[in-house]
């Protein structure tokens, strides 16, 4: 377990008023990150830690690293004891639905007099406009962001295989947070953040938009589209294994060719550049289709790997927990959890000085750092 104390939140506490993926996202990288998070659950923990089916991994997955204090903030004595606690802390976090905050007194309007310093960041489905006020969840923005239309076949939108947005929306919030820690620096004052699901998704969409603004053609879906290389496809090999080879210039072509021992592809005069090769692209398939039948996979990847041409086995994730790379470059760690056992969790996909921004201490126990947290606040 890393227990390095420098780095560079150090000393920068956060209260988190989250559940489920978006907000607690967010307060696990600044808690990897060094600062302080406490996380306020109602009596009786946070619901995430009970979800069942694809829920199941999101409360170890987002939020380790973190204090846990119970407190119910839906009564009068919880709100004096939140207020009192959120003075004490640099940025509070939060993702709860459109106007509760205000409701329970706990919003930024109701709080940013007396903590001019304080950094409110709010996770929501929707920035300021005319859909402010709907719920929303990942699935509801893929499908109004362009995502699912993308993805899917035509006719059949196809949601993201994970919650890319609710991951994103808490990635954007914590870089609101650092941006506002550095102006805090040079103002002495702090502000309001929002970070949302649907502006997220319209910002992975981007690139197609302005696919369209430049061409007025909408872009065609992901399965359907009109590819700029003319191998970059997943291949059926042998005893049916796949492996995506993707060929993306005239030199990988020709090595691939090679590779395959295929001349007669490579001097093909109508196959010489990747405009030609683009435009016969569904024969072209077809052709090397029946080449790579023959392969085995593993053989193929060896020389695919020695060639330069870039590959990819089709991996499960229940297969990534033993993946040579993750586990020699330090990116997936074990974490002692609230029963004694252990997981192993991947951490920040960065390094910081060489470093790996890793585990610094157990999953908490519902409500395990209630006493030390309110017993400060007591003695202060």
């Amino acid at each position: 377990m890393n227990t390095d104390k420098s780095l560079p939140l150090d000393g920068v506490r956060v209260i988190e008023f989250t559940h489920m993926v978006m907000g607690p996202t967010c307060g696990m990288i600044l808690a990897d990150l060094g600062a302080e998070v406490i996380k306020i659950e109602p009596p009786g923990g946070d619901k995430t830690r009970s979800l069942p089916g694809l829920g199941i991994g999101f409360f170890r997955s987002f939020n380790r690293n973190k204090k846990s204090v119970v407190l119910d903030i839906t009564t009068e004595e919880g709100q004096q004891t939140a207020k009192a606690l959120i003075a004490q802390c640099d940025v509070l976090l939060e993702n709860f639905r459109p106007g509760l905050m205000a409701k329970l007194g706990l919003d930024y309007d109701s709080l940013k007099a007396d903590n001019p310093r304080l950094i409110y960041v709010s996770h929501k489905g929707f920035l300021p406009g005319p859909y402010e006020k709907r719920l929303a969840l990942d699935e509801v923005v893929q499908m109004m962001g362009g995502l699912s239309y993308m993805t899917g076949p035509e006719g059949r939108p196809l949601r993201a295989g994970t919650s890319v947005n609710d991951i994103m929306g808490g990635m954007f919030g914590s870089i609101g947070v650092l941006a506002a820690l550095r102006e805090r620096d040079r103002t002495g004052q702090g502000q309001e953040i929002q970070s949302a699901l649907f502006e997220n998704c319209v910002f992975l969409s981007s690139q197609h938009m302005q696919q369209f603004q430049m061409t007025g053609e909408p872009p065609p879906p992901m399965p359907s589209r009109v590819s700029a290389w003319s191998v970059y496809d997943v291949f059926t090999l042998a005893d049916g294994e796949q492996l995506f080879i993707g060929a993306v210039n005239d030199k990988h072509w020709l090595t691939l060719c090679r590779v395959l021992d295929c001349p007669e592809l490579a001097q093909d005069p109508a196959l010489q550049t990747n405009a030609q090769r683009v435009a016969v692209r569904p024969d072209l398939l077809m052709r090397l289709g029946e080449v790579l039948k023959h392969h085995k996979a593993d053989e193929l990847s060896l020389k695919l790997e020695v060639a330069g041409i870039p590959y990819a086995p089709i991996v499960r994730p229940d297969q990534l927990v033993n993946d040579p790379h993750l586990l020699a470059s330090g990116g997936l760690v074990p974490m002692e959890l609230e029963d004694g056992g252990t997981t192993d969790v991947v951490l920040l996909p960065l390094t910081m000085g060489g470093r790996r921004p890793g585990v610094r201490q157990p999953l908490a126990k519902v409500g395990e750092h209630t006493e030390e947290v309110l017993g400060q606040l007591l003695a202060s």
